[in-house]
């Protein structure tokens, strides 16, 4: 990503949001989709700008890149970002907390969903072309919608149902922005495979599986006596396990096993 100058912008009612060298911050009003912005607009905003929203239940923001590798090779960087998120949530999470990914693109805190990560890219574009831009965006719940919700959805929750120290959404992207700087980084010193490695351990564990990421960003499963299973990272983009049909946050609702009662 081209730098620019770094950001500090002080947010209405809340505490300034501070991002390091190279993100511009844009911020959106609660009504407003980070994501949606970021990519009706990446061409004006440019590499390294990271659009927020400003919600007290949610942490959305959505960040542009501007690749200079093909599309195949630059839609990896959808690991960089889920990478990142998990490191931001691992930050901030108690003791021993366990925060695994659902392949690709679901994030569990104790086994409950609290949100998920996505990218995009302009319409049309050839896998051997360079991309213009691409837009990682993530939606991560930080305060359970209501009581009765967190009880009566339990494959769901939230950071601060979950003890996290501070459960506010602009530290989250202050540490999300931080961490991806990093993860992009290793990725271009060392080549995917280190970072390939980082996102599968990252993966929700099962005992009966082992999960790896191939050169091309597909998720390889080896089950028991049988052949290796590979499944398309473009056909799993396609869809979100994890966000509402309406689009207006993570699900309550979510696929994997209810998680332990809450105490």
């Amino acid at each position: 990503m081209p730098l620019v100058p770094p950001a500090r912008t002080a947010l209405t009612g809340q505490r300034s949001l501070t991002l390091p060298p190279p993100f511009r911050l844009v911020v959106l009003r609660e009504v407003g989709d980070a994501f949606a912005h970021a990519c009706a607009h990446a061409g004006e905003l440019g590499a390294g700008t990271l659009v927020f929203v400003g919600r007290f239940d949610l942490a959305e923001f959505a960040v542009v890149l501007e690749p200079d590798q093909p599309l195949a090779v630059a839609r990896l960087a959808f690991y960089a970002g889920m990478v990142a998120l998990g490191d931001a949530l691992a930050a901030g999470a108690p003791p021993e907390k366990p925060i695994t990914i659902e392949w690709p693109d679901a994030i569990a805190v104790d086994r409950g969903l609290v949100g998920g990560g996505r990218l995009a890219w302009p319409d049309g574009c050839a896998e051997s072309a360079v991309p213009d831009w691409l837009v990682f965006g993530a939606m991560i719940r930080t305060v359970a919608p209501s009581r009765t919700a967190a009880q009566a959805y339990p494959t769901a929750t939230a950071l601060a149902e979950e003890g996290f120290d501070d459960a506010s959404a602009e530290l989250l992207a202050e540490r999300f922005a931080r961490y991806l700087m990093a993860a992009i980084n290793r990725w271009q010193e060392s080549g995917f495979a280190p970072l390939a490695r980082e996102y599968s351990t990252k993966l929700m564990p099962d005992s009966r599986s082992r999960y790896a990421i191939a050169d091309n960003g597909g998720l390889l499963v080896a089950l028991p006596g049988g052949p290796t299973e590979r499944r398309s990272l473009v056909s799993a983009l396609r869809t979100h396990s994890w966000l509402d049909p309406t689009g207006s946050g993570p699900r309550l609702e979510w696929p994997p096993p209810p998680r332990r009662a809450r105490r």
